[in-house]
């Protein structure tokens, strides 16, 4: 944790020091742009250079997923000259209770 992040959590309430013990937890994030569907025989014919027509539009939002579970939408982006990123655009709500 950076220095700024444990001074902010020290001056903060219970709630954020409780939640200090798992800010080194790793978890996976992952941007899906988009999903396809084929047959095992059409994968096999794929080479080099085709192309795999996604079930998104240009421009639609991406969905963003952390540990598997769908938690924002955003926009991929140009980090620096060969880099990809993803802003958030839209905080997805968990339909799940409890």
């Amino acid at each position: 944790m950076a220095a700024t992040d444990a001074a902010a959590v020290r001056g903060a309430g219970p709630a954020a020091r409780d939640l200090e013990a798992v800010y080194d937890i790793p978890v996976q994030v992952s941007a899906v742009l988009g999903r396809a569907t084929m047959q095992v025989s059409q994968l096999l014919k794929l080479g080099r250079g085709a192309v795999v027509e996604l079930d998104r539009k240009l421009g639609e939002a991406v969905d963003i997923y952390v540990n598997n579970r769908l938690v924002a939408r955003g926009e991929v982006v140009m980090v620096d000259d060969n880099r990809l990123g993803v802003t958030m655009t839209e905080i997805v709500k968990s339909d799940r209770s409890g």
